[in-house]
């Protein structure tokens, strides 16, 4: 069964009413992103962070995966599919996903500000003096900007061993998972949804969409399986 790799971004959730990060302007709901997703954010106004989370926590619960999100899963009947994806949300999970990288981190998790490897779910609101196991103050499981990416070693070794690399919903503008399309093999097939121009140097050799995600997805699903 041939590997297909997928790497997501917020523009497949957008589609599903989750606002999305825009770093041109550097605010993200109206807040400097330094101030809600940097280490410098938490230590300056822990509350302001926490509620910031809170907000799109919340908001999660009430949105639901859309069709590009259920296409994707529907590919695991054809191909050994990984999901590689930037956003923090568990749409692809409840599309019916089943093997997704969250490389920067998960919205309904939270861990302690001491040992991210104390992990816990994390569907409700955090508050203020909401302890870990440890005693440090629970935080949203998420990589915020400044921080090491954990997981993306596993992805540089997902992306290499893939025939197909998709690409859908990102422009692929915020390290370090703007690098690694750099790792796709010579003979592995890169294909690109995304109606806006992308921030990486992808060439002659992508099949480039200009679509949304759903619409993309539409298009291509059985042109992939086609493929398989």
């Amino acid at each position: 069964m041939k590997k297909l790799t997928i790497l997501s971004g917020a523009g497949i959730s957008a589609e599903s009413g989750i606002k999305t990060f825009r770093d041109g302007d550097g605010l993200w709901e109206n807040h400097n992103i330094t101030d809600v997703a940097s280490p410098e954010g938490w230590k300056k106004d822990r509350a302001l962070v926490l509620e910031f989370y809170n907000q799109r926590r919340r908001q999660l619960h009430e949105v639901e995966p859309n069709d590009a999100h259920k296409l994707l899963a529907e590919l695991e009947k054809h191909f050994d599919v990984q999901i590689i994806t930037q956003n923090i949300d568990d749409l692809h999970e409840r599309a019916g996903s089943t093997k997704i990288l969250h490389i920067h981190g998960e919205l309904f998790k939270s861990c302690s500000c001491n040992n991210k490897s104390l992990i816990y779910d994390q569907k409700d609101d955090i508050n203020i003096g909401d302890k870990a196991e440890d005693g440090a103050q629970l935080r949203p499981f998420i990589v915020w900007f400044g921080e090491d990416v954990p997981l993306y070693h596993d992805a540089r070794e997902m992306v290499k061993d893939s025939d197909i690399l998709l690409v859908i919903g990102t422009s692929l503008r915020v390290y370090p998972a703007s690098v690694l399309i750099d790792d796709i093999k010579d003979d592995c097939l890169l294909i690109v949804i995304n109606p806006n121009e992308t921030g990486f140097g992808y060439g002659e050799r992508a099949v480039v969409m200009k679509e949304t995600a759903t619409q993309g997805m539409k298009m291509l699903f059985d042109k992939l399986v086609d493929l398989a």
